[in-house]
């Protein structure tokens, strides 16, 4: 029987951004299939108290250089060529994350998963700005304008609030964070230990 991943993101995290980079080769390997389940970072770290690492950890000493460090790693380890921070960081994502649902609704997710990772994580753009969103997307294929509106859709609001409602009583507190069953990964450092599971 084919294993699934659950995949909790948002564009707003560039280690997000990463783990997409990194889980074709996994998937290919372990046989697995992988669900991207698009819900708010902001939302969830609003309902568990988290903050982001900039926040947390901005007063430890080294702290967020070793963070970089990891991220250097990561990259190298991979072969991802075409990550760059995004000079707008951090986006708010809301539009964007809104924009998955649409996409979700029309069954067109996996690829604008990648254009809006693209976009944030590769393309440095502004995403939070209704005008950039809809350029991007168009760009990528989508009716921008289209989808733009339909992102004011109260499904789509409800929708992408459950998803975030839910994925914080499963347990998540922050993103990337995966499910295999019951079984809960947090963060990119996670993968080896995933493969193991699911190569058992």
């Amino acid at each position: 029987m084919t294993q699934s991943i659950d995949f909790i993101f948002d564009f707003a995290s560039p280690n997000a951004y990463l783990v997409h980079r990194a889980l074709p080769a996994l998937l290919k390997r372990t046989g697995a299939d992988i669900n991207y389940v698009p819900c708010l970072l902001g939302g969830i770290f609003k309902a568990t108290g988290n903050q982001a690492p900039m926040m947390a950890f901005g007063g430890v000493k080294g702290k967020l250089d070793y963070d970089r460090l990891e991220i250097v790693r990561f990259i190298q380890n991979h072969n991802i060529s075409a990550f760059k921070m995004n000079p707008n960081f951090p986006v708010n994502t809301l539009l964007l994350m809104r924009g998955a649902i649409v996409a979700q609704t029309d069954d067109k997710l996996e690829d604008y998963i990648e254009a809006g990772f693209v976009a944030m994580w590769e393309r440095g753009l502004k995403m939070d700005e209704p005008e950039v969103f809809a350029s991007a997307m168009a760009e990528a294929g989508f009716d921008g304008e289209k989808m733009l509106a339909r992102t004011q859709d109260t499904s789509v609001k409800d929708r992408l609030m459950q998803n975030t409602n839910d994925a914080v009583a499963r347990g998540c507190f922050g993103i990337p964070t995966f499910y295999i069953g019951d079984e809960m990964f947090f963060g990119k450092e996670r993968l080896p230990q995933m493969e193991a599971l699911l190569s058992q």
